[in-house]
Protein backbone atom coordinates (compact mmCIF):
# COMPACT_ATOMS: atom_id res chain seq x y z
CA UNK A 1 0.00 0.00 0.00
CA UNK A 2 2.75 2.10 0.32
CA UNK A 3 3.96 2.00 -2.58
CA UNK A 4 0.78 2.83 -4.38
CA UNK A 5 0.86 5.99 -2.25
CA UNK A 6 4.21 6.90 -3.11
CA UNK A 7 3.32 6.77 -6.32
CA UNK A 8 0.02 8.62 -6.09
CA UNK A 9 1.90 11.20 -4.47
CA UNK A 10 4.61 11.34 -7.31
CA UNK A 11 1.80 11.66 -9.78
CA UNK A 12 0.27 14.44 -7.82
CA UNK A 13 3.83 16.32 -7.67
CA UNK A 14 4.19 15.67 -11.67
CA UNK A 15 0.69 17.23 -12.31
CA UNK A 16 1.62 20.38 -12.29
CA UNK A 17 5.24 20.39 -13.24
CA UNK A 18 3.06 18.84 -16.66
CA UNK A 19 0.78 21.69 -16.33
CA UNK A 20 3.37 24.12 -16.19
CA UNK A 21 5.20 23.06 -18.97
CA UNK A 22 1.84 22.78 -21.00
CA UNK A 23 1.38 26.54 -20.23
CA UNK A 24 4.84 27.33 -21.33
CA UNK A 25 5.00 25.67 -24.63
CA UNK A 26 1.45 26.84 -25.96
CA UNK A 27 2.61 30.22 -27.13
CA UNK A 28 5.55 28.85 -28.38
CA UNK A 29 4.07 26.92 -31.01
CA UNK A 30 1.61 29.82 -32.11
CA UNK A 31 4.59 32.29 -32.66
CA UNK A 32 6.42 29.72 -34.76
CA UNK A 33 2.92 29.56 -36.45
CA UNK A 34 3.14 33.02 -37.00
CA UNK A 35 6.55 32.84 -37.93
CA UNK A 36 5.67 30.29 -40.94
CA UNK A 37 3.17 33.01 -42.28
CA UNK A 38 4.84 34.67 -44.89
CA UNK A 39 4.38 38.63 -46.05
CA UNK A 40 3.02 40.40 -48.80
CA UNK A 41 3.13 43.64 -50.50
CA UNK A 42 -1.01 44.96 -50.89
CA UNK A 43 -2.27 47.79 -52.38
CA UNK A 44 -5.87 48.14 -53.03
CA UNK A 45 -7.88 48.49 -56.44
CA UNK A 46 -8.80 52.27 -56.89
CA UNK A 47 -11.00 54.15 -59.24
CA UNK A 48 -8.98 56.45 -60.73
CA UNK A 49 -7.93 58.31 -64.11
CA UNK A 50 -4.77 57.54 -66.64
CA UNK A 51 -3.83 59.99 -68.97
CA UNK A 52 -1.06 59.42 -72.05
CA UNK A 53 0.19 62.92 -72.43
CA UNK A 54 2.50 64.22 -75.27
CA UNK A 55 4.35 67.65 -74.74
CA UNK A 56 6.08 68.84 -78.16
CA UNK A 57 7.07 72.52 -79.68
CA UNK A 58 5.51 73.89 -82.33
CA UNK A 59 5.85 77.40 -84.17
CA UNK A 60 3.41 79.71 -85.37
CA UNK A 61 3.04 80.45 -89.34
CA UNK A 62 0.45 83.18 -90.66
CA UNK A 63 -2.39 81.75 -91.94
CA UNK A 64 -2.01 82.98 -95.46
CA UNK A 65 0.67 84.60 -97.40
CA UNK A 66 0.15 86.84 -100.15
CA UNK A 67 2.18 88.63 -102.58
CA UNK A 68 -0.02 91.49 -104.41
CA UNK A 69 0.70 91.99 -108.01
CA UNK A 70 -1.36 94.83 -110.32
CA UNK A 71 -2.62 92.92 -112.83
CA UNK A 72 -1.40 96.10 -115.73
CA UNK A 73 1.74 97.11 -115.84
CA UNK A 74 2.88 100.75 -115.21
CA UNK A 75 4.59 103.94 -112.86
CA UNK A 76 3.71 103.52 -109.20
CA UNK A 77 2.30 107.22 -108.68
CA UNK A 78 1.30 106.23 -104.97
CA UNK A 79 2.36 103.93 -102.40
CA UNK A 80 0.39 104.26 -98.85
CA UNK A 81 1.73 101.38 -97.12
CA UNK A 82 4.95 100.36 -95.38
CA UNK A 83 6.58 97.21 -93.54
CA UNK A 84 4.50 96.40 -90.32
CA UNK A 85 1.27 98.21 -91.49
CA UNK A 86 -2.37 96.83 -90.70
CA UNK A 87 -3.95 96.51 -93.77
CA UNK A 88 -7.98 95.62 -94.42
CA UNK A 89 -9.47 94.23 -97.32
CA UNK A 90 -10.41 96.31 -99.99
CA UNK A 91 -8.03 98.86 -98.78
CA UNK A 92 -6.01 100.99 -101.38
CA UNK A 93 -2.50 99.81 -101.08
CA UNK A 94 -0.90 101.78 -104.16
CA UNK A 95 -2.43 103.62 -107.67
CA UNK A 96 -0.37 102.79 -110.77
CA UNK A 97 -0.31 105.83 -113.57
CA UNK A 98 -0.89 104.10 -116.82
CA UNK A 99 -1.11 107.19 -119.34
CA UNK A 100 -2.14 105.09 -122.60
CA UNK A 101 -5.13 103.43 -120.54
CA UNK A 102 -6.64 106.55 -119.54
CA UNK A 103 -6.63 107.42 -123.55
CA UNK A 104 -8.01 103.82 -124.28
CA UNK A 105 -10.84 104.17 -121.94
CA UNK A 106 -11.71 107.65 -123.08
CA UNK A 107 -12.19 106.25 -127.07
CA UNK A 108 -14.35 103.73 -125.51
CA UNK A 109 -16.64 106.21 -123.80
CA UNK A 110 -16.59 107.83 -127.33
CA UNK A 111 -17.67 104.69 -129.04
CA UNK A 112 -20.53 103.31 -126.62
CA UNK A 113 -22.11 106.88 -126.81
CA UNK A 114 -21.65 107.20 -130.57
CA UNK A 115 -23.71 104.03 -129.99
CA UNK A 116 -26.54 104.92 -128.06
CA UNK A 117 -26.87 108.17 -130.28
CA UNK A 118 -27.32 105.28 -133.39
CA UNK A 119 -29.42 103.68 -131.63
CA UNK A 120 -31.55 106.35 -130.89
CA UNK A 121 -31.43 107.52 -134.67
CA UNK A 122 -32.73 103.99 -135.45
CA UNK A 123 -35.60 104.09 -133.09
CA UNK A 124 -36.82 107.80 -134.99
CA UNK A 125 -36.34 106.21 -138.48
CA UNK A 126 -38.63 102.99 -137.36
CA UNK A 127 -41.39 105.76 -136.17
CA UNK A 128 -41.26 107.17 -139.06
CA UNK A 129 -41.24 104.14 -141.45
CA UNK A 130 -44.23 102.85 -139.14
CA UNK A 131 -46.10 106.40 -139.60
CA UNK A 132 -46.19 105.98 -143.37
CA UNK A 133 -46.95 102.45 -143.57
CA UNK A 134 -49.81 103.08 -141.52
CA UNK A 135 -50.61 105.83 -144.10
CA UNK A 136 -50.20 103.92 -147.33
CA UNK A 137 -51.79 100.79 -145.86
CA UNK A 138 -55.03 102.78 -144.69
CA UNK A 139 -54.91 104.48 -148.36
CA UNK A 140 -54.66 100.83 -150.22
CA UNK A 141 -57.76 99.21 -147.78
CA UNK A 142 -59.54 102.18 -148.49
CA UNK A 143 -59.35 101.73 -152.28
CA UNK A 144 -59.96 98.10 -151.95
CA UNK A 145 -62.38 98.73 -150.00
CA UNK A 146 -64.29 101.08 -152.57
CA UNK A 147 -63.52 98.71 -155.42
CA UNK A 148 -65.27 95.83 -153.79
CA UNK A 149 -68.49 98.05 -153.25
CA UNK A 150 -68.41 99.63 -156.51
CA UNK A 151 -67.04 97.39 -159.00
CA UNK A 152 -65.30 99.16 -162.07
CA UNK A 153 -64.99 102.33 -160.05
CA UNK A 154 -61.57 102.03 -159.62
CA UNK A 155 -59.15 101.11 -162.28
CA UNK A 156 -56.95 97.58 -161.02
CA UNK A 157 -53.89 99.67 -161.80
CA UNK A 158 -54.59 102.13 -159.24
CA UNK A 159 -55.09 99.27 -156.76
CA UNK A 160 -52.16 97.35 -158.02
CA UNK A 161 -49.74 100.83 -157.40
CA UNK A 162 -51.76 101.36 -153.83
CA UNK A 163 -50.69 97.65 -152.55
CA UNK A 164 -47.11 97.87 -153.75
CA UNK A 165 -46.25 100.97 -151.96
CA UNK A 166 -47.91 99.42 -148.60
CA UNK A 167 -45.55 96.39 -149.08
CA UNK A 168 -42.95 98.85 -149.39
CA UNK A 169 -43.31 101.03 -146.46
CA UNK A 170 -44.07 97.72 -144.62
CA UNK A 171 -40.32 96.46 -145.67
CA UNK A 172 -39.12 99.75 -144.75
CA UNK A 173 -40.15 99.22 -141.44
CA UNK A 174 -38.43 96.30 -140.98
CA UNK A 175 -35.55 97.20 -142.19
CA UNK A 176 -35.43 99.97 -139.99
CA UNK A 177 -36.13 97.56 -136.75
CA UNK A 178 -33.38 95.40 -138.71
CA UNK A 179 -30.68 98.80 -138.28
CA UNK A 180 -32.17 98.97 -134.85
CA UNK A 181 -31.10 95.46 -133.33
CA UNK A 182 -27.42 96.50 -135.21
CA UNK A 183 -27.64 99.43 -133.17
CA UNK A 184 -28.31 97.68 -130.09
CA UNK A 185 -25.54 94.10 -130.65
CA UNK A 186 -23.10 97.45 -131.85
CA UNK A 187 -24.12 99.25 -128.67
CA UNK A 188 -23.38 95.76 -126.37
CA UNK A 189 -19.98 95.63 -128.15
CA UNK A 190 -19.03 98.90 -127.34
CA UNK A 191 -20.56 98.40 -123.58
CA UNK A 192 -17.83 95.59 -123.07
CA UNK A 193 -15.23 97.51 -124.38
CA UNK A 194 -15.70 99.88 -122.12
CA UNK A 195 -16.37 97.87 -118.85
CA UNK A 196 -13.04 95.83 -120.12
CA UNK A 197 -10.89 98.67 -120.13
CA UNK A 198 -12.48 100.11 -117.13
CA UNK A 199 -11.94 96.93 -114.90
CA UNK A 200 -8.45 97.23 -116.18
CA UNK A 201 -8.33 100.72 -115.26
CA UNK A 202 -9.59 99.98 -112.04
CA UNK A 203 -6.36 97.40 -111.11
CA UNK A 204 -4.28 100.43 -111.13
CA UNK A 205 -6.13 101.21 -108.03
CA UNK A 206 -4.20 98.28 -106.15
CA UNK A 207 -5.90 96.69 -102.97
CA UNK A 208 -5.54 94.18 -100.63
CA UNK A 209 -6.75 90.72 -100.65
CA UNK A 210 -8.07 90.44 -97.59
CA UNK A 211 -6.91 91.46 -93.59
CA UNK A 212 -3.44 91.07 -92.65
CA UNK A 213 0.07 92.90 -92.18
CA UNK A 214 2.30 93.92 -94.72
CA UNK A 215 5.53 92.01 -94.04
CA UNK A 216 7.39 93.53 -96.93
CA UNK A 217 7.44 95.76 -99.56
CA UNK A 218 9.42 95.67 -102.78
CA UNK A 219 8.32 99.06 -104.62
CA UNK A 220 8.40 102.46 -104.23
CA UNK A 221 7.11 105.91 -105.79
CA UNK A 222 8.20 106.01 -109.68
CA UNK A 223 9.11 102.75 -110.17
CA UNK A 224 8.00 100.60 -113.40
CA UNK A 225 5.79 97.62 -112.22
CA UNK A 226 4.88 94.73 -114.20
CA UNK A 227 1.63 93.32 -113.85
CA UNK A 228 1.20 90.18 -112.78
CA UNK A 229 -0.68 88.06 -115.59
CA UNK A 230 2.21 85.57 -116.27
CA UNK A 231 2.74 82.67 -113.45
CA UNK A 232 6.26 82.14 -114.79
CA UNK A 233 7.17 86.01 -114.31
CA UNK A 234 9.29 86.75 -112.04
CA UNK A 235 8.54 89.76 -111.59
CA UNK A 236 8.91 91.38 -107.80
CA UNK A 237 4.95 91.61 -106.31
CA UNK A 238 4.35 95.69 -104.71
CA UNK A 239 4.50 94.40 -101.33
CA UNK A 240 3.84 90.80 -99.26
CA UNK A 241 0.49 90.71 -97.00
CA UNK A 242 0.38 88.22 -94.00
CA UNK A 243 -2.74 87.59 -92.64
CA UNK A 244 -1.84 87.59 -88.91
CA UNK A 245 -5.28 87.89 -87.24
CA UNK A 246 -5.60 84.32 -87.58
CA UNK A 247 -2.31 81.99 -87.35
CA UNK A 248 -1.63 78.40 -87.77
CA UNK A 249 0.25 76.72 -84.85
CA UNK A 250 2.44 73.55 -86.87
CA UNK A 251 3.43 70.71 -84.32
CA UNK A 252 5.06 67.51 -85.29
CA UNK A 253 3.56 64.53 -84.05
CA UNK A 254 5.90 61.54 -83.87
CA UNK A 255 4.67 58.09 -86.29
CA UNK A 256 4.00 56.12 -82.96
CA UNK A 257 1.39 58.98 -81.66
CA UNK A 258 0.04 59.79 -85.29
CA UNK A 259 -3.31 57.07 -84.45
CA UNK A 260 -4.25 58.99 -81.37
CA UNK A 261 -4.58 62.51 -83.45
CA UNK A 262 -8.03 63.63 -84.65
CA UNK A 263 -9.59 67.43 -85.17
CA UNK A 264 -11.61 68.35 -82.42
CA UNK A 265 -9.17 67.37 -79.98
CA UNK A 266 -8.05 69.81 -77.01
CA UNK A 267 -4.51 70.53 -76.51
CA UNK A 268 -2.56 73.16 -73.99
CA UNK A 269 -0.63 75.79 -75.94
CA UNK A 270 2.15 78.01 -73.83
CA UNK A 271 3.64 80.80 -75.90
CA UNK A 272 6.82 81.53 -73.19
CA UNK A 273 7.80 84.19 -75.88
CA UNK A 274 4.53 86.41 -74.27
CA UNK A 275 3.57 84.50 -70.72
CA UNK A 276 1.17 83.43 -72.83
CA UNK A 277 -1.25 80.14 -72.40
CA UNK A 278 -4.80 79.25 -74.82
CA UNK A 279 -6.54 76.11 -75.28
CA UNK A 280 -6.37 74.82 -79.08
CA UNK A 281 -8.08 72.58 -81.15
CA UNK A 282 -6.70 70.25 -83.90
CA UNK A 283 -8.23 71.25 -86.70
CA UNK A 284 -6.09 69.43 -89.65
CA UNK A 285 -2.83 67.45 -90.46
CA UNK A 286 -1.28 65.94 -93.40
CA UNK A 287 -2.53 62.47 -92.82
CA UNK A 288 0.88 61.91 -94.24
CA UNK A 289 4.20 60.75 -92.24
CA UNK A 290 7.38 62.64 -93.32
CA UNK A 291 10.26 60.01 -94.70
CA UNK A 292 13.14 61.52 -93.13
CA UNK A 293 11.79 63.66 -89.86
CA UNK A 294 9.33 60.17 -89.39
CA UNK A 295 6.46 62.91 -87.92
CA UNK A 296 3.10 64.26 -89.26
CA UNK A 297 2.68 67.66 -89.45
CA UNK A 298 -0.53 68.45 -87.25
CA UNK A 299 -2.15 72.24 -87.36
CA UNK A 300 -4.15 74.19 -84.52
CA UNK A 301 -5.93 77.24 -85.58
CA UNK A 302 -5.21 80.05 -83.17
CA UNK A 303 -7.07 83.65 -82.62
CA UNK A 304 -4.55 86.44 -82.88
CA UNK A 305 -6.90 89.49 -83.06
CA UNK A 306 -4.35 91.63 -80.94
CA UNK A 307 -1.53 90.79 -83.28
CA UNK A 308 0.11 89.89 -80.00
CA UNK A 309 2.04 86.01 -81.05
CA UNK A 310 3.93 86.88 -84.17
CA UNK A 311 4.77 84.34 -86.53
CA UNK A 312 7.96 82.53 -86.14
CA UNK A 313 7.01 81.88 -82.76
CA UNK A 314 7.53 79.30 -80.77
CA UNK A 315 5.32 77.48 -78.48
CA UNK A 316 5.28 74.46 -76.27
CA UNK A 317 2.44 72.65 -76.63
CA UNK A 318 0.47 69.45 -74.44
CA UNK A 319 -1.47 67.14 -76.58
CA UNK A 320 -3.30 64.23 -74.60
CA UNK A 321 -3.35 61.28 -75.79
CA UNK A 322 -4.97 57.83 -74.60
CA UNK A 323 -7.19 58.40 -71.53
CA UNK A 324 -9.97 56.89 -69.13
CA UNK A 325 -12.02 58.22 -66.30
CA UNK A 326 -12.77 56.71 -63.17
CA UNK A 327 -11.62 53.14 -64.02
CA UNK A 328 -10.39 50.48 -61.80
CA UNK A 329 -6.64 51.06 -61.59
CA UNK A 330 -3.72 48.85 -59.78
CA UNK A 331 -0.06 48.84 -59.93
CA UNK A 332 1.36 47.86 -62.81
CA UNK A 333 4.08 45.60 -60.40
CA UNK A 334 0.80 43.64 -59.63
CA UNK A 335 0.04 42.19 -62.80
CA UNK A 336 1.81 38.97 -63.36
CA UNK A 337 1.77 37.78 -67.10
CA UNK A 338 0.93 33.83 -67.38
CA UNK A 339 1.82 32.73 -70.96
CA UNK A 340 -0.24 35.14 -72.82
CA UNK A 341 -2.74 35.90 -70.09
CA UNK A 342 -2.61 38.75 -67.68
CA UNK A 343 -3.07 37.56 -64.28
CA UNK A 344 -2.93 38.87 -60.31
CA UNK A 345 -2.34 37.33 -57.15
CA UNK A 346 -5.56 38.61 -55.11
CA UNK A 347 -6.58 38.37 -51.70
CA UNK A 348 -9.73 37.04 -50.04
CA UNK A 349 -10.88 38.15 -46.92
CA UNK A 350 -9.12 35.80 -44.79
CA UNK A 351 -5.66 36.62 -46.66
CA UNK A 352 -5.79 33.38 -48.71
CA UNK A 353 -4.03 34.11 -52.23
CA UNK A 354 -6.23 33.85 -55.08
CA UNK A 355 -4.74 33.96 -58.94
CA UNK A 356 -7.08 35.96 -61.31
CA UNK A 357 -7.41 36.57 -64.91
CA UNK A 358 -7.33 39.72 -65.96
CA UNK A 359 -8.28 42.38 -68.93
CA UNK A 360 -5.83 45.18 -69.08
CA UNK A 361 -6.65 48.09 -70.68
CA UNK A 362 -4.56 51.39 -70.93
CA UNK A 363 -1.24 51.11 -69.23
CA UNK A 364 0.52 53.63 -67.95
CA UNK A 365 4.12 53.86 -66.05
CA UNK A 366 2.87 52.98 -62.51
CA UNK A 367 -0.76 52.36 -63.30
CA UNK A 368 -2.96 49.46 -65.62
CA UNK A 369 -6.56 49.79 -66.65
CA UNK A 370 -8.44 47.08 -65.10
CA UNK A 371 -11.49 46.31 -67.61
CA UNK A 372 -12.40 43.07 -66.09
CA UNK A 373 -11.50 40.56 -63.36
CA UNK A 374 -10.71 43.07 -60.23
CA UNK A 375 -13.04 45.74 -58.52
CA UNK A 376 -12.60 48.35 -56.97
CA UNK A 377 -11.42 47.90 -53.18
CA UNK A 378 -10.51 44.29 -54.02
CA UNK A 379 -6.12 44.19 -52.61
CA UNK A 380 -3.59 42.37 -54.91
CA UNK A 381 -0.26 41.49 -54.40
CA UNK A 382 2.44 43.48 -55.19
CA UNK A 383 6.23 41.77 -56.13
CA UNK A 384 7.27 38.82 -55.91
CA UNK A 385 4.47 36.93 -56.98
CA UNK A 386 6.31 33.64 -57.97
CA UNK A 387 6.69 33.31 -54.25
CA UNK A 388 3.26 32.75 -53.48
CA UNK A 389 1.13 29.47 -54.51
CA UNK A 390 -2.93 29.08 -55.32
CA UNK A 391 -4.61 29.50 -51.43
CA UNK A 392 -1.74 30.10 -49.56
CA UNK A 393 -2.30 32.37 -46.63
CA UNK A 394 -0.01 35.64 -45.98
CA UNK A 395 0.54 38.27 -43.72
CA UNK A 396 -0.57 41.91 -45.51
CA UNK A 397 1.50 45.09 -45.63
CA UNK A 398 -0.75 47.53 -47.10
CA UNK A 399 0.44 50.31 -49.10
CA UNK A 400 -0.74 53.05 -50.36
CA UNK A 401 -0.73 54.10 -54.00
CA UNK A 402 -2.03 56.64 -56.07
CA UNK A 403 -5.66 56.18 -57.87
CA UNK A 404 -4.88 58.29 -61.23
CA UNK A 405 -1.60 58.84 -62.96
CA UNK A 406 -0.51 61.23 -65.60
CA UNK A 407 2.10 59.72 -68.34
CA UNK A 408 4.07 62.85 -69.98
CA UNK A 409 6.45 61.54 -73.05
CA UNK A 410 8.41 64.32 -74.47
CA UNK A 411 8.33 65.25 -78.32
CA UNK A 412 10.22 68.08 -78.22
CA UNK A 413 10.40 71.44 -75.88
CA UNK A 414 11.52 74.79 -76.46
CA UNK A 415 13.19 76.15 -73.46
CA UNK A 416 12.93 79.95 -73.85
CA UNK A 417 14.92 80.96 -70.66
CA UNK A 418 17.65 78.41 -71.77
CA UNK A 419 18.46 79.71 -74.69
CA UNK A 420 18.27 83.35 -73.50
CA UNK A 421 21.51 81.98 -71.21
CA UNK A 422 23.05 80.36 -73.98
CA UNK A 423 22.66 84.06 -75.95
CA UNK A 424 24.16 85.53 -72.67
CA UNK A 425 27.09 83.21 -72.73
CA UNK A 426 28.10 83.49 -76.59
Amino acid sequence: MKKLIVTAAGMAALCPALGILACHSSPSSSAADAATIPTARVATAQRGDISNVLTLAGQFQPFQVVDVHPKVSGYMAHISVDIGDVVHQGQTIAVLEVPELKAQLQQTVFQLKQSQQEIARTKNEINRAEAEHAAVHSQFERLKQAAETRPGLIAQQEIDDAQAKDLSSEAQVDAAKAAMAAAQEHAGSAQSDNERVQALHNYTNVTAPLDGVVIWRYADTGALIQGGTNSNSQDLPIVRISQSNLLRLRIPVPEDDVRYVRPGDELQVRVDAIGRSLTGKIVRSTRNVNFETRSMETEVDVPNKDLSIAPGMYANTMLQLAHVNNVVTIPVEALVLNGNQQTVYALDPNNHIHIRKVTVGLEGSKLAEIKDGLNAGDRVVLGGQNKYQENESVSPINTQEPASETVQQSGGMIDMKAQQADGGAN
